[in-house]
């Protein structure tokens, strides 16, 4: 199962607009996304924020059995 970080990083390199819009857009730092994208650090709760708006997201979550 993808940690949801690397879901986003992964949805951040296929969104239909680029990092330097996305940037724009959110007030985040290039470098910021450029060091989360990279697997060099993370988010804060206030730019997942503001990605995820930007990128329309919505969060859905699955249930998996516990395990026995």
């Amino acid at each position: 199962m993808m940690m949801l970080s690397d879901q986003l990083r992964r949805i951040i390199l296929e969104a239909p607009i680029s990092r330097y819009r996305l940037s724009r857009e959110t007030g985040i730092d290039e470098g910021t996304l450029s060091r989360f994208v990279n697997g060099k650090s993370m988010l804060s709760m206030r730019n997942l924020d503001l990605v995820g708006e930007a990128l329309g997201l919505v969060v859905k979550s699955t249930r998996r059995k516990p395990k026995r």
